[in-house]
């Protein structure tokens, strides 16, 4: 039985850090959705505003605009994938769930007025990511006390907060945030910690995939950065990991089965 999910990154936008502008249009994102469904992606992640750090603000309706014609022609091709909306606004949530979206992944943990409510009236799953500041400031030198318990403190008054809208606590998934306001070394505490964000008694996302920690950590460009980010994503895994974000759905996918079957081979020894 597999124990864990790949989700597919498909940013529709021209500024993602990584693949800024590839998938901009049904034609070329389509193309990426047939790669990724060959690679047994689990998850379409569909973004239509950029988190990098220095990002612009995109409005609802530009947002709208570039994300719901994408995930209509996903439902249409491959009507039961599942299909998550990376998203903070709640009206851009409220047309990606009836575009058929399944999850709404939010960097900001559905603090917007109204995004609970939009999530709770259409019981869909809910990826609760920790982030500290603004995407045009959040690492103009992030400081913390103890970046650990402060991301637990965090998921700990925001799952309180969901369950007290009446939101079901099997739909909640937990993301530390890696690079969204920390240094190379919180990123690194974060991830050493993924056992103890499991603990809380949730699924945990892990969202690594080409950032800038590999640049600091082994001076190598986003194209360059595949053995990092598939080593964290082993690792992770190890700790317990449910979700992992990623660009490279084939590779990843590799490591997790390998890791699987490495885990297999050691307890029937």
């Amino acid at each position: 039985m597999k124990d864990y999910q790949v989700m597919g990154v498909l940013n529709v936008t021209p500024d993602s850090f990584s693949d800024g502008g590839q998938f901009v249009g049904i034609y070329a994102a389509m193309q990426q959705v047939d790669v990724m469904m060959a690679e047994q992606v689990d998850w379409i992640d569909v973004g239509g505003e950029s988190t990098r750090p220095g990002a612009a603000e995109v409005t609802v309706d530009d947002e709208i605009n570039r994300v719901i014609p994408v995930i209509k022609a996903i439902k249409n091709k491959y009507p039961e994938q599942n299909i998550s909306i990376d998203t903070s606004k709640p009206e851009v949530m409220e047309a990606a769930i009836m575009a058929g979206v399944r999850m709404i992944n939010d960097v900001n943990a559905l603090q917007a007025d109204g995004a609970i409510e939009v999530a709770v009236k259409h019981d869909v799953k809910v990826c609760l990511m920790h982030k500290k500041g603004t995407p045009q400031e959040m690492q103009n030198n992030p400081e913390y006390d103890d970046v650990v318990q402060e991301v637990l403190d965090f998921f700990d008054e925001r799952i309180e907060t969901c369950l007290s809208y009446g939101m079901d606590a099997d739909s909640i998934i937990l993301d530390p945030g890696i690079g969204f306001g920390k240094t190379l070394d919180h990123n690194l505490q974060l991830l050493q910690h993924t056992a103890t964000f499991k603990q809380m008694g949730f699924p945990v996302l892990i969202g690594v995939s080409r950032k800038s920690m590999f640049q600091q950590l082994l001076n190598r460009p986003v194209n360059q950065r595949l053995a990092g980010s598939l080593a964290v994503v082993q690792f992770t895994y190890l700790q317990g990991a449910d979700y992992f974000r990623v660009h490279d759905v084939a590779e990843t996918v590799d490591v997790l089965k390998t890791s699987k079957a490495l885990i297999g081979e050691a307890l029937n020894d």
